[in-house]
């Protein structure tokens, strides 16, 4: 008897008494489930400390415990015990869970093509589908981030094989940070240009072996002039770009050099916007 003859004897014939049965089972996990999603939040808020966390994270463990003994049960009151049945049963649950896990093995086997490739190590700061910050470990199936808010993000794997990948410094001390002004174009540009190294130059946070720049680009609301330099440290960049911003606003206004204005910069989207 093959495996599909024997999927169509797989089941007992139902009686009252097995449905009974089945739905006793069902309404004590139900009630279990539901007395204990209810009081162990209660008890772990009169609780401070690490110990709440992990009082909370019992929850969905015993809702999953609850799940797995309550099908159990079932199964061995409505499933004829033979070797044949067994078989079939691991069949149809081998080919459920093929198709449930598949972006899970999918992500596993990426994770084994990163710790072959190293598209990004612990320390780097990578940025996939707008979550951006430091990697923080690498696992099996799933990288983990921390954004500059100190927010984990946890990012399967899975994502290299369809995403763009930022990595701003790639396993490097060395990360670029930009600082970008937005001036009035009627202004002396070899002095903004000086300027703006002098504040990068003078920063407590600048990597001194690194070079500086000053790129400019003429816009038809204004000039656009990034600065460009590296922090010390990768995770000084959001210090190092607010002090050179900060500093460089101050410098500027004391020289009298105007700032763009914001409508000279929507007009000039919208000009982008219909030329695109």
């Amino acid at each position: 008897m093959n495996v599909s003859d024997n999927l169509v004897d797989l089941f007992r014939n139902f009686s009252i008494d097995i449905l009974l049965q089945i739905v006793l089972i069902g309404s004590v996990s139900w009630l279990l489930i539901t007395l204990f999603s209810k009081w162990v939040p209660i008890l772990a808020n009169t609780i401070s400390g690490r110990f709440r966390f992990r009082l909370l994270a019992l929850v969905p463990i015993f809702r999953l415990g609850v799940f797995i003994a309550a099908l159990l049960l079932i199964l061995n009151r409505v499933i004829e015990p033979q070797i044949e049945n067994i078989i079939a049963l691991i069949s149809l649950l081998g080919l459920g869970l093929g198709f449930a896990f598949k972006d899970y093995v999918s992500s596993l086997i990426a994770g084994v093509v990163t710790l072959y490739e190293t598209p990004y190590r612990p320390g780097d700061w990578i940025e996939v589908e707008g979550a951006y910050g430091e990697v923080r470990a690498i696992n099996l199936r799933s990288v983990e981030i921390v954004t500059p808010d100190s927010t984990v993000v946890i990012i399967p794997h899975l994502k290299i094989w369809n995403q763009l990948l930022f990595n701003a410094n790639d396993g490097r001390r060395q990360l670029l940070c930009v600082a970008d002004f937005y001036l009035h174009p009627d202004h002396n540009g070899r002095e903004v240009q000086d300027i703006l190294y002098d504040v990068a130059s003078t920063s407590a946070y600048l990597q001194a072996d690194q070079p500086i720049r000053v790129v400019v680009h003429e816009q038809l609301w204004g000039t656009h002039y990034r600065l460009k330099a590296y922090p010390i440290d990768p995770r000084q960049q959001f210090e190092f770009i607010t002090d050179l911003t900060i500093r460089s606003k101050e410098i500027l206004a004391e020289k009298g050099i105007r700032f763009a204005s914001a409508p000279a910069i929507s007009q000039e989207n919208n000009l982008s916007s219909k030329t695109a």
